[in-house]
């Protein structure tokens, strides 16, 4: 079969390596009846190292020419192929066998990640766990403590909906074709009961906040909230966004609610 090239547009970055690729496998533990999908399958290096662990594995892949590829070269019985945009893919469509959840993996194009990460959550209620490659800028961004540069709208909503750890870092060496920047492995594990809140009163404040993230909470939320309102919340009106945490978000997101 003929050598497939990276397509830009889909993001296409092929790992290669074979020591990062084991590395990856080690920390997904793969358990022969999980119920796993793996977004981006591509050229299906960690796909067949999956397959020898799992009785069998679903694939969401957006590439046509990679979908036949797959069709071609697995055994249908074990290897689902899904032809779809993994941000407007059903995840929560796929059957799980027996009583585990869904384990969701992928090496994610970093021109969507950020909003596949947001889609993702719409069903986090029934995923076990997520382990994504993505470029370290934004794993940096998804794990950052309050106070940090890198604390920002990513982190409140995601830090929200699960419990996230930055494993290790990937070089651009590890891939066909290597992309300009480091990547790096994150795990994600859903908060069984997260704090209660209205996700789009959530996301609302958290937009309006990190807009303007060198004005104090204050000048930001202006609008939205009185400094007396933010008090009450726990809130330091004078404090920039980047250092108010995630808990005081989701206050002001319930307070938000209360005066609708």
């Amino acid at each position: 079969m003929t050598k497939h090239i990276a397509r830009k547009r889909f993001g296409q970055n092929f790992l290669t390596d074979d020591t990062v690729l084991y590395n990856i496998i080690s920390a997904i533990d793969p358990q022969a009846d999980d119920n796993m999908v793996e977004i981006g399958p591509g050229l299906a290096a960690m796909t067949r190292l999956l397959l020898e662990s799992l009785k069998q594995l679903h694939v969401v892949e957006l590439d046509r020419d990679l979908v036949a590829r797959l069709q071609k070269n697995f055994d249908p019985a074990r290897l689902h192929v899904h032809s779809a945009d993994a941000l407007k893919f059903d995840f929560a469509s796929i059957p799980l066998v027996g009583d585990k959840k869904l384990r969701v993996v992928g090496n994610l194009p970093y021109n969507i990640s950020s909003p596949l990460l947001f889609h993702l959550t719409e069903i986090a209620p029934q995923v076990q766990d997520q382990h994504f490659m993505l470029q370290k800028e934004v794993v940096e961004r998804m794990v950052a403590q309050p106070g940090s540069k890198a604390f920002g709208r990513l982190s409140v909503m995601l830090q929200w909906r699960y419990h996230m750890e930055l494993l290790f870092i990937v070089p651009p060496t590890a891939f066909d074709p290597p992309p300009r920047v480091e990547s790096a492995i994150v795990r994600m594990i859903p908060i069984a009961q997260p704090l209660v809140c209205d996700q789009q009163k959530l996301e609302a404040v958290v937009l309006k906040a990190f807009s303007q993230r060198r004005k104090v909470i204050r000048n930001c939320l202006a609008g939205m909230f009185s400094e007396s309102q933010l008090i009450d919340a726990g809130v330091d009106p004078q404090a920039r966004p980047e250092a108010v945490p995630m808990e005081r978000f989701v206050a002001l997101a319930n307070a938000l609610s209360a005066n609708a």
